[in-house]
């Protein structure tokens, strides 16, 4: 090999290790940011990583968690679901990528619940098996994701919520609704994802509402019981404090 191409090779080498060795920092920035629950600025971060990498798993499964998180927070509904919209479009990158990656099935089934929150009946019921499967496939390639459980716990808490033209709809176009829907599984979904992520104060409140939601025997004493343990936990962002807000108003109203 000649000395010129030799000098060529070596400055190819040296770039894309410059690269890499960047990307690596700015990937740690990332997820630091993360950690810390500032979210926008993780999400430019990550934005700037999938320039470099569109096909990097982790890049779009980060960007898209965090889609979801910045985008919950847009008051245009047509803003939010932009934010969601993308968000499942790089889940479902992720996933055509590596269909073993549990957080990428998750990221999927986040971006389809935070789209049906607050959409119409029609969109809720055709995002319903879908979120189900999702959450199912993650939780089964990684059995300790407490995310995934609690998008369950909130799935069949919403499907419990059908009313009886909802569930028509699901029956006729869907083939009929996916095993589950009760307030009992999403309370035990709700308190396996306590489990697994001990402290989160979003699972305290969704557990306490589902207990009050069932008001079975002594089911609003356990439902205080999570309240007040979530007002003891410290605010990471702005969304845990609106969900404190939440669990005062809760515990006024059963008090």
């Amino acid at each position: 090999m000649s000395p010129v191409k030799k000098l060529i090779l070596l400055f190819v080498f040296l770039a894309v290790h410059v690269k890499s060795q960047s990307n690596s920092e700015q990937y740690s920035k990332a997820l630091g940011l993360k950690k810390e629950h500032r979210f926008a600025e993780a999400l430019a971060v990550f934005k700037q990583l999938l320039k470099t990498d569109s096909n990097q798993v982790d890049y779009l499964t980060n960007t898209a968690f965090l889609l979801c998180k910045v985008g919950n927070r847009e008051k245009q509904e047509n803003n939010r679901q932009h934010y969601f919209q993308t968000a499942s479009y790089l889940s479902k990158k992720a996933i055509a990528l590596n269909h073993n990656d549990s957080q990428a099935h998750f990221t999927y089934a986040l971006a389809l619940g935070r789209s049906s929150e607050f959409a119409s009946s029609k969109q809720k019921v055709a995002n319903a098996k879908e979120i189900k499967a999702e959450c199912d496939i993650a939780i089964q390639l990684d059995p300790n994701l407490a995310g995934a459980y609690h998008i369950l716990g909130r799935w069949h808490r919403t499907i419990a919520d059908f009313n009886f033209i909802e569930r028509a709809a699901i029956n006729a176009l869907y083939g009929g609704m996916p095993p589950g829907g009760s307030i009992d599984a999403a309370i035990d979904c709700f308190s396996k994802a306590m489990h697994l992520d001990p402290g989160n104060l979003l699972n305290c409140y969704e557990l306490a509402v589902s207990y009050h939601q069932r008001g079975k025997n002594k089911d609003d004493s356990y439902a205080k019981a999570w309240l007040k343990e979530a007002l003891k936990l410290p605010v990471k962002d702005e969304d845990e404090a609106e969900t404190k807000k939440k669990c005062e108003e809760l515990l006024k109203k059963i008090d």
